[in-house]
């Protein structure tokens, strides 16, 4: 697939072998929709076959890295079989496609990721965070299990009583506060992000790439080690979609208002 066949990721090269992937639906504060979910499952695929991109850095256009999924996305997902065995391995695409992936993703992390686009984010292998990010796995909001990357990587992150409560409550956390715990590896001011990726990025792109690549590949044994954590946390949130309490989920963040789940009935 070439790059100028995705309709919603935008890629520019810049010197060096820099590839600047920009996350581009800013009418919906970049969601993810159908399409996107898939080119954000797929992309790595490509970038391992282009000889010219050494480093990727990944953001979002406008305001917002990536604004969780499309409610119409998820709302067709609910109870419908198809379109949910096609979110569950579009799910485990993004993660693993991005982990095996010998070279290495930078993520600036510009406003609110959520979902799907937080794990981009954090899947990534260096994450600088705006101080205006604000982020949330969001799963519970919903009424589905923390899926996604959540159960992967947050306990290596920040360590396991974090995760538990961050994933628990779905609170959100600004840059400074993801720094602080260890979610992201950098924060910086909002008007220095790009700047700050790009310099990470250029130090990487100038650097031994084979050393670079086997370091990350070394690294990301952690990350295999927690796959059976994963899988399971994936098909949880998928069971889920089969239930009453996503679909009052979606419910309750179009109107804006509290959920009631039928669950706690």
């Amino acid at each position: 697939m070439e790059y100028s066949e995705y309709q919603h990721l935008v890629f520019e090269r810049k010197p060096d072998g820099i590839l600047l992937i920009t996350i581009s639906r800013p009418e919906v504060l970049n969601a993810t929709n159908k399409r996107l979910h898939w080119e954000l499952s797929r992309v790595w695929l490509d970038i391992a076959q282009d000889d010219e991109t050494r480093v990727v850095v990944v953001t979002g256009a406008g305001r917002a890295f990536s604004a969780g999924g499309d409610l119409e996305m998820i709302a067709g997902m609910a109870g419908d079989a198809a379109n949910i065995g096609s979110a569950f391995k579009e799910a485990g695409d993004i993660v693993y496609n991005m982990i095996n992936l010998e070279k290495p993703i930078i993520s600036a992390i510009n406003g609110v990721a959520v979902g799907a686009g937080l794990a981009v984010a954090f899947m990534a292998d260096i994450s600088i965070a705006s101080e205006a990010m604000r982020i949330t796995d969001g799963h519970l909001r919903l009424g589905v299990a923390a899926g996604d990357h959540a159960v992967i990587i947050w306990p290596l992150l920040c360590g396991l009583a974090k995760a538990k409560y961050y994933l628990l409550t779905a609170d959100f956390i600004d840059g400074r506060e993801a720094e602080r715990i260890g979610l992201v590896s950098l924060c910086v001011p909002a008007d220095q992000l790009m700047e700050k990726a790009m310099e990470v990025a250029r130090k990487l792109a100038l650097g031994p790439q084979q050393a670079v690549r086997f370091t990350k590949r070394a690294l990301n044994n952690w990350l295999h080690l927690a796959a059976p954590a994963f899988d399971a946390s994936l098909a949880m949130e998928m069971l889920n979609f089969f239930g009453a309490d996503v679909k009052e989920g979606v419910q309750a963040i179009r109107e804006k208002r509290p959920p009631k789940f039928p669950g706690l009935k």
